[in-house]
């Protein structure tokens, strides 16, 4: 499994804390951007997390910003991405199992312990084999293909 990473300069420090720790546990990861604490435009980073995930160069993103709310609006403008904003595993499990979400955005406030659980809840869980659910992911591609 392919995780790819991306940032702004406020969640620079906590992106590369994570990226650490899956590395550690033999997880194959790609650093995206950003590369340093300086001040930068979240969307350029966004942009290439989503495209890769579009393209299956990355099976699932991670997504970090100061809110996590801008880089997952950015991220969400590639088609074929689903870019969940969570504060929680429980809100991880939800976005996957239900939306077939394969981008997790979270604020750079999250502790490292807290964001960790998150991404692995994250990349555990597996989209629902129910129809409803995938009835809704087929409606917003269907949609997606429109614009």
């Amino acid at each position: 499994m392919k995780i790819g990473f991306a940032s702004d300069h406020r969640g620079f420090n906590l992106k590369g804390q994570l990226i650490a720790e899956l590395t550690k546990r033999n997880f194959d990861v790609t650093d995206f951007g950003t590369n340093s604490d300086k001040s930068t435009d979240y969307p350029d980073y966004a942009f290439l997390l989503g495209e890769a995930v579009r393209d299956g160069k990355v099976d699932f993103g991670v997504a970090i910003c100061g809110s996590g709310i801008g880089i997952s609006i950015a991220c969400n403008k590639v088609n074929g991405v689903r870019c969940a904003k969570v504060s929680t595993k429980e809100e991880a499990v939800v976005t996957r199992n239900d939306n077939n979400s394969n981008i997790v955005a979270f604020g750079e406030q999250i502790p490292l312990d807290k964001a960790f659980e998150i991404v692995i809840n994250f990349i555990s869980t597996p989209f629902s084999d129910e129809e409803k659910h995938h009835r809704r992911v087929d409606k917003i591609t269907e949609y997606e293909g429109k614009r």
